[in-house]
């Protein structure tokens, strides 16, 4: 592929300087705001471009590596940085309140995009931590505790219990301000759900009897409601933030604001979200568990084969919560997260589909599509596949994800768990419970055999082919 010449295309289809806001790179992607709706049939038949997705932002799919050199030339040309930091964006944004949408971005995509903006900044703290905690675990239990009286080693250990001790205010925290809310408030008030906190008031009275609480009739418990309590009083911190500051005096809101959020937001907090937040954790838990205990195969099988199927509708940002719940230590699951390596067996199966297409497929074109896309699935960036490949043509998309149920089998056979999150793909193998990597690969080359076999007499459309991709 001719980067400049992609880019010229792109740009030219755009229109040009007039028409661009601005311009970034991620991963695998393009994104470029514009200011009126450009043609989206003709940018897909670019040579290079694997889709379009039509969003806040027009994101042009190019694939790992070809999106840098693309973008470069495409920063040249619009004559704007990479990035959306321009500063012709916010005056651009105002003139523009219609921006393009994708076609999945309803309300409740929108508001799950915001719960999932909550965690992905705390992810490479969970990550690390995760890794530090499982990776010391196994040396105490190797070495007899020999090392934890060392005070490196000590050092290091406690990293992890830190990350996850107070995971409850950096989640308030975020809430808070992801809904538009000052922080601080909302970590103070996540503060009240971590399970060891300094609230000798709330947790003891002189007389070293329990304060009970009202309405519920039970005696404070720290931790009660955990991150989701936490979640819930970041949002509602946020709300009663706005509100208050709309009634009380300018002069007095520096003061007052802040003041009456937190007093009214803590009896929110004890009397009504702590609950709450208990009843809809141990809810959560309670599917999973009848998912993975009581439907065991089967289970493995669904929750595979329908992954994708939420990932292609943006409903997969509602799991971002629960797979931080698994992964902490003081939960049900003791940090061990079984659902992950389940979910990420669905892009074994589109792995495996890829290959039945390139191997069975005449066309050129795809079969060039599907080579460049392989590689980067294995490792788990699955976007080029999906979108350029087997959600286009469609049957290869189901067959894939049907495919994709052997892997959640096997995953659940062999009771595979993670001790962190972040990665999917090969690489899932940093993660998963020390001792288990190599039935970690015999569950992905299920899912790659499953994905391959059904699309390979099932899922290759030679007639639906040749009218997407030519002959």
């Amino acid at each position: 592929m001719d980067a400049k010449k992609t880019a010229k295309e792109i740009y030219k289809i755009l229109g040009g300087k007039e028409n661009i806001a601005s311009n970034a790179v991620c991963m695998t992607r393009l994104r470029v705001k514009v200011k009126n709706e450009v043609d989206l049939e003709k940018l897909k038949k670019v040579d290079g471009i694997l889709n379009v997705v039509n969003a806040e932002t027009l994101q042009i799919i190019l694939g790992p590596g070809k999106v840098n050199a693309v973008g470069d030339e495409f920063s040249k040309l619009s004559g704007i940085a990479l990035g959306f930091s321009d500063s012709n964006v916010k005056d651009i944004a105002s003139e523009n309140k219609k921006t393009n949408k994708q076609k999945y971005n309803g309300p409740v995509q929108r508001f799950l995009q915001k719960i999932a903006n909550i965690f992905v900044p705390l992810l490479p703290g969970i990550i690390a931590s995760g890794l530090i905690m499982g990776l010391t675990n196994v040396i105490n239990v190797a070495t007899k505790n020999a090392y934890n009286t060392v005070w490196w080693f000590a050092a290091i250990r406690s990293i992890g219990f830190v990350m996850f001790g107070y995971l409850a205010i950096y989640v308030g925290m975020n809430a808070a301000k992801e809904f538009g809310g000052t922080a601080v408030l909302g970590g103070i008030m996540g503060s009240i759900f971590i399970t060891n906190p300094a609230l000798p008031l709330l947790l003891k009275v002189e007389n070293k009897s329990a304060i009970i609480l009202p309405f519920t009739g039970k005696p404070f418990a720290p931790g009660m409601g955990g991150l989701l309590a936490s979640l819930f009083m970041g949002i509602i911190v946020a709300y009663l933030e706005k509100n208050i500051r709309k009634i009380v005096p300018v002069m007095l809101d520096t003061f007052f604001t802040p003041l009456l959020t937190l007093i009214i937001g803590v009896f929110i907090a004890l009397i009504i979200i702590q609950p709450l937040g208990t009843f809809v954790t141990g809810f959560i838990f309670a599917i999973l568990d009848f998912s993975y205990k009581k439907l065991g195969i089967l289970g493995g099988y669904i929750l595979a084969a329908g992954f994708l199927p939420l990932v292609s509708v943006g409903l997969h940002q509602a799991l971002t919560p629960i797979h931080t719940l698994l992964n902490d230590p003081t939960g049900p699951t003791k940090g061990i997260n079984y659902l992950l390596p389940i979910l990420m067996m669905a892009g074994g199966g589109q792995v495996g589909a890829g290959i039945a297409i390139y191997i069975k497929t005449k066309n050129q074109r795809l079969k060039n599509m599907v080579r460049d896309s392989i590689p980067v699935g294995i490792l788990g960036i699955g976007e080029p596949l999906m979108y350029a490949v087997t959600l286009p043509l469609g049957k290869p998309f189901i067959t894939a994800c049907l495919g994709s149920g052997i892997g959640g089998i096997l995953a659940v056979l062999f009771h595979l768990g993670t001790i962190s999150q972040g990665v999917s793909g090969l690489f899932g193998l940093l993660i998963v419970v020390p001792g288990t990597w190599i039935y970690f690969i015999i569950a992905m080359l299920g899912a790659y055999a499953g994905g391959f076999a059904l699309t390979y007499l099932f899922g290759i459309d030679d007639e639906k082919i040749e009218e997407m991709y030519g002959k």
